[in-house]
């Protein structure tokens, strides 16, 4: 179930918010436990006990953790213990197959290819569990002894899917006592409604250019650019979209979420991209991969390794796939290159050739992300610089298709819609905030009804 159906917003949303609403105060963790297991269990309920298993691991080896805190080795030992525990959920599941199918072809042995549906969310809740463990022992969290909020913390519907990586540190306090209240509830639906219309109106709607220009068999230059370019809004109106959503259903429960997208395509750099693309993502790997390794703050060659080491982990966390390892490296190269010697010569650069910059670097990273099949691959990046010739019919016939969408694409992509928000007055802005809210639901609900075009990119991540 994702959020954008009519099942999770006409059945299960209604039924999980009167729920929790009449539960206890003392029972609204066990409340979150219970219907954020029925959410994970409507798409596979064979492997809640793979969630179950992972909030068991976790839970306990955080009292372990806390129990030889005078024990530094030993401590030591729980957490790694911890770590090893979830990567091996995770590369069972993820990349079982992938290392499998390569062993094979490499060494001609028959390790089993298994074929096993990856279990929703599994990149996501396992990082999370490990981020716990960690924070426990560094001392940047309690430990929880209630089995019941951790399970919550794991299993909280609002960001199970695809996110954001809540780190148990941000949230640890709204576990014990979090503020609900109208206000909060309100500002929770204005929010996932905001997020609902950005994926079911915008980012369905020039999903459909890519699909038919990564299809397509006589694609041209312009061809595969106008298909990335509607790639790299597709993905980023659909992702950002579930990130609002998911920090709306957390206010609409008590929760505050940190933010996950900040305007990554105003950027003016490859590096200020990655501070505004996928936030909680970064900052993961930033402290709990980075900064062990050393960060910036060693020698030069195992700065340089630490980059390779933190963004190859992050392209094969996306996908077990060539290309995302692929996609890893490009951007290890393009962050090294900028911040060894591309960066000063950037910065004598006009602004907008500096996003020219940074969006192009942007769009040929998402070709190495989006098609994975090492064969089209080739054939796609032959089409993007000219090898199959510039311009067709058809062509011009989708530019002009897809124009005004594009338009508004590129206008939402940016912070103006909210600067002008913000600066009506707080009377224009309440008594026009419930009248949008209700026309993108109408609005959405009549798109989701009519529609069977409904994909969700980070699904399968």
């Amino acid at each position: 179930m994702v959020f954008s159906s009519l099942p999770f917003l006409f059945f299960y949303l209604p039924v999980a918010v009167a729920v929790y609403l009449l539960s206890p105060l003392k029972l609204r963790n066990l409340c979150l436990l219970v219907v954020s297991l029925f959410f994970y269990g409507w798409g596979e309920p064979v492997y809640i006990s793979i969630m179950v298993l992972s909030i068991a691991v976790d839970y306990t080896h955080g009292l372990l953790v806390e129990r030889w805190r005078d024990n530094d080795r030993r401590a030591r030992m729980a957490v790694a213990s911890s770590v090893l525990c979830n990567l091996a959920i995770l590369v069972f599941f993820k990349y079982w197959d992938f290392i499998a199918v390569n062993v094979n072809a490499l060494t001609g042995l028959s390790v089993p290819v298994l074929g096993l549906p990856l279990p929703i969310g599994v990149s996501f809740y396992t990082f999370q569990t490990m981020s716990y463990t960690i924070d426990v022992y560094r001392r940047d969290a309690p430990v929880q002894r209630s089995v019941t909020a951790f399970g919550a913390y794991v299993t909280l519907f609002p960001q199970l899917i695809a996110g954001p990586i809540v780190r148990y540190r941000t949230v640890a306090d709204q576990l014990v006592s979090r503020e609900e209240n109208l206000e909060k509830f309100t500002s929770g639906i204005r929010r996932f409604t905001v997020g609902m219309a950005k994926k079911v109106l915008l980012a369905n709607a020039i999903g459909q250019l890519w699909d038919v220009s990564l299809a397509s068999r006589e694609l041209t230059m312009a061809g595969a650019w106008l298909g990335l370019l509607a790639y790299a809004f597709q993905i980023y109106f659909d992702f950002s979209g579930y990130s609002d959503m998911a920090i709306g259903l957390g206010r609409m429960f008590g929760f505050e979420f940190l933010e996950n997208f900040n305007y990554p395509y105003i950027s003016r750099s490859v590096v200020e991209f990655w501070r505004r693309w996928h936030i909680s993502l970064t900052t993961w790997f930033r402290e709990y991969v980075y900064f062990p390794l050393g960060g910036n703050r060693v020698s030069r060659g195992k700065w340089v390794r630490n980059i390779l080491i933190v963004w190859l982990l992050t392209g094969i966390w996306h996908g077990a796939g060539w290309n995302f390892l692929l996609w890893g490296l490009y951007y290890a190269v393009w962050m090294l290159a900028e911040r060894l010697f591309l960066g000063k010569r950037l910065e004598k650069l006009p602004a907008v050739l500096r996003h020219v910059y940074a969006m192009a670097v942007v769009l040929v990273g998402w070709a190495l992300f989006a098609v994975e099949d090492p064969g089209r691959l080739g054939d796609y990046f032959r089409a993007l610089f000219g090898g199959s010739g510039l311009l067709s019919a058809v062509d011009g016939y989708r530019l002009r298709s897809y124009l005004p969408m594009l338009v508004i694409l590129a206008l939402g992509a940016t912070p103006l819609a909210q600067t002008l928000w913000d600066r009506l007055g707080d009377r224009t802005r309440s008594r026009l905030a419930p009248v949008l809210v209700l026309a993108a639901l109408v609005l959405c609900t009549a798109s989701l009804v009519d529609a069977s075009y409904n994909p969700f990119l980070y699904f399968r991540f």
